[in-house]
């Protein structure tokens, strides 16, 4: 049945920029803030409060433009979306509708079933709103204006993707681009990119358009990915009833993989968009427009490919590192301190993406020193520490930046690399375990792995094992 049915999918992806004050006042946009303790008279819509606008916002939209292939509009103008909600103090958000700074872009997106270009119809300025904290319990809902006023740039897409898939690969090269560019960190689970899904199925072959609805409430990849599978089901089972789509708005339960209705969805006339009177019109000259071009970093493509043939790594660790630029640059900081880049993409791919997963944590939330994991590495090649005790040091260095050298000395970690003192010890685990010493001499290989393991235990696992293999062999002949 579903085969018979084409899915049509567009996008709105919100973005906060990462300016350190707000879009039209001097407000600090820093994260976490106690509530309603970043905010002003512009912020909270008080009488007679009129707005400046912040330069470093248009250098950031722009530079998302140019990464993108829009068109950079000289000149843009900014309008009111007159709308009542609690979070929205003035009601009405200064926003772009008719003049937007970015226009007609496009990225291509790579999936199983090939390259596609998505098309990007505009990428325009706005200011954020604040945020309703809703207390179930107490049955109530409070507001924190700290949000309200923060830049974002909201980047619209052309229907033009078919699938979950082709949805996803959009998203994150989009947020890909982004935080290579440094005009924002994405965090979807702190709200800095948040995405709106519009979806609309029509039998295939067909020409038109079918009704479409908008998804929000989205705050992960997976969840737009579950959301579009569910609501693409949602619709084709409502047209197989021989029932209509109803265009609303409706919010996502990824954890039951359901959506619900929030409210009718609105069209521009809903909103009485008109210009905004206390704003000049935005006047970009191109000499500006090329400054920001010329600022515009190594991509992930290029950069994937340099570090390939500049540091000798395979094509694959160079995919894998550069799809942070976090993770993009701590590599590189590490090898100009001079560890082995080979060393340094296995930890990173290794041992560092496994704490990434296991902590629920980003590359970007790394904070450990290029200098602590030259240094662990350092101290593996030099055989002070093994490949065990090396992950353990690491783990540490991890989750608190510390020197792995005083880490190794605080701790007793430091390889037991005495032949004497190790051989005693092999000695006394050879006369513990004469039953394993008779089947390994009598052709018993796993019976040497026994004996391996019994002494790294004994030893609390800091004997080089390799040592250890090579004493165990020459004292059992």
């Amino acid at each position: 049945m579903g085969d018979s049915y084409e899915t049509v999918i567009g996008v709105e992806v919100h973005v906060e920029l990462a300016t350190k004050t707000k879009i039209f006042y001097g407000c600090s946009t820093a994260f976490g803030a106690a509530p309603n303790t970043n905010i002003c008279p512009v912020c909270t819509g008080q009488p007679r409060a009129l707005q400046v606008l912040n330069k470093k916002a248009v250098e950031y939209a722009v530079a998302v433009g140019l990464a993108v292939g829009c068109k950079i509009n000289r000149r843009s103008a900014f309008d009111r979306k007159n709308y009542f909600y609690p979070d929205n103090p003035r009601n009405y958000q200064i926003t772009q509708l008719y003049e937007p700074v970015c226009r007609d872009g496009a990225l291509a997106v790579q999936t199983e079933g090939g390259k596609k270009q998505v098309r990007i119809r505009e990428i325009h300025l706005e200011e954020d709103a604040g945020k309703l904290v809703h207390d179930d319990r107490a049955k109530l809902s409070v507001v924190d204006f700290n949000r309200s006023g923060v830049p974002l740039i909201e980047i619209v897409s052309e229907p033009d993707m078919r699938s979950a898939e082709e949805t996803v690969a959009f998203l994150g090269l989009l947020r890909q681009t982004i935080q290579y560019l440094g005009a924002s960190d994405c965090r979807l689970n702190e709200g800095s990119m948040r995405v709106d899904v519009n979806l609309s199925v029509r039998r295939a072959g067909a020409d038109t358009f079918g009704t479409r609805t908008e998804m929000k409430n989205l705050n992960s990849f997976r969840a737009v990915a579950r959301a579009v599978e569910s609501e693409r089901e949602r619709q084709i089972g409502l047209l197989e009833a021989g029932k209509c789509v109803v265009q609303e708005t409706r919010r996502g339960d990824d954890a039951g993989g359901r959506s619900f209705v929030m409210r009718a969805k609105e069209d521009a006339g809903d909103y009485r968009y008109f210009p905004e009177p206390d704003l000049v019109d935005l006047i970009i000259s191109d000499d500006w427009i090329r400054e920001i071009g010329k600022k515009q970093p190594e991509f992930r493509t290029e950069r994937a490919k340099r570090l390939v043939k500049e540091y000798g790594i395979p094509e694959y660790d160079a995919e894998i590192i550069t799809d942070s630029r976090h993770m993009a640059d701590l590599f590189e900081a590490v090898c100009a301190l001079g560890s082995p880049p080979k060393k340094v993409s296995n930890w990173l791919m290794g041992e560092t993406m496994r704490l990434l997963k296991e902590r629920g944590m980003e590359p970007e939330d790394i904070r450990f020193s290029p200098e602590h994991l030259s240094a662990l590495i350092a101290m593996a090649e030099r055989g002070e520490i093994n490949g065990g005790v090396a992950k353990t040091v690491f783990a540490a260095v991890f989750d608190g930046d510390v020197d792995p050298a005083a880490y190794v000395a605080g701790k007793g970690l430091a390889s037991v690399s005495d032949e004497d003192a190790l051989s005693a010890v092999i000695r006394q685990v050879l006369a513990d375990n004469p039953q394993s010493v008779k089947d390994y001499l009598g052709g018993k290989e796993r019976a040497l792995g026994f004996l391996v393991g019994q002494t790294m235990k004994a030893t609390k696992g800091r004997a080089d094992p390799a040592l250890v293999n090579a004493l165990l062999l020459s004292l059992m002949k």
